[in-house]
């Protein structure tokens, strides 16, 4: 097959199907992934014995789980005990729980980088504590944690190609069909690349923009 036409035809609509489902998947882990990692690192934080107890047992469970078996547990343990999942789903619970844990210790990090005063001074001024935290230890936090929250996100992009070993045929997962099918390796996979390439681009242009744009002076180096 002429490759213009192989482009034009095959290489391209593939890709493209196969990216729409790779946004998918992202749009539908990161932002539980980062309000369950807000939570995480709170209730770590913050919470009582029992709750940090729990937060950071799940935090250290999903840290040393290679995110591969993490999904296939999901995805081919959970029916023997009753529970199953669409590929799709269980590939988001598994992203969704890896980028909370990975956010939460980020997070959890910028709260300990707070300073002490600011929590008695909210109570000082009649906050509650969980009010304290909600309205001015977080909000600094966030700011500091977005560097990391960034590079997380951006491994959310990479971790989404394994979903394909789910049988969700997402950009890389139709990458390979593709090359495999007309042995066209090298341009399939450089196409591949180029597009993760593009979309990290993308994503580290953005979270700069945000950075600059909730930067306090003096707090933040900006």
């Amino acid at each position: 097959m002429d490759t213009m036409l192989f482009m034009t035809d095959v290489l391209i609509p593939a890709l493209l199907q196969g990216l729409v489902i790779t946004l998918e998947l992202i749009v539908a882990a990161a932002p539980f992934g980062f309000v369950f990692g807000i939570a995480l690192a709170v209730g770590r934080t913050y919470g009582g014995r029992l709750t940090s107890y729990l937060c950071r047992a799940f935090v250290a469970f999903v840290k040393g789980c290679p995110l591969l078996l993490l999904l296939f547990i999901l995805y081919f343990g959970l029916p023997s005990a009753g529970i199953s999942f669409s590929p799709v789903v269980a590939a988001v619970i598994g992203f969704i729980s890896c980028n909370a844990a990975y956010n939460s210790e980020y997070i959890r990090g910028a709260l300990l980088s707070v300073k002490e005063g600011q929590m008695i001074a909210a109570q000082a001024l009649g906050m509650t504590r969980l009010q304290g935290i909600w309205l001015i230890v977080l909000p600094q936090a966030l700011r500091r944690a977005i560097p990391g929250i960034t590079n997380e996100f951006i491994y959310l992009i990479k971790y989404s190609s394994l979903a394909y070993m789910l049988t969700v045929i997402e950009l890389s997962g139709a990458g390979k069909i593709v090359a495999t099918k007309y042995f066209t390796y090298n341009e399939t996979f450089m196409m591949v690349g180029a597009i993760y390439l593009v979309l990290v681009t993308i994503t580290t242009i953005a979270a700069d923009m945000i950075e600059k744009k909730v930067a306090v002076p003096g707090t933040t180096g900006r």
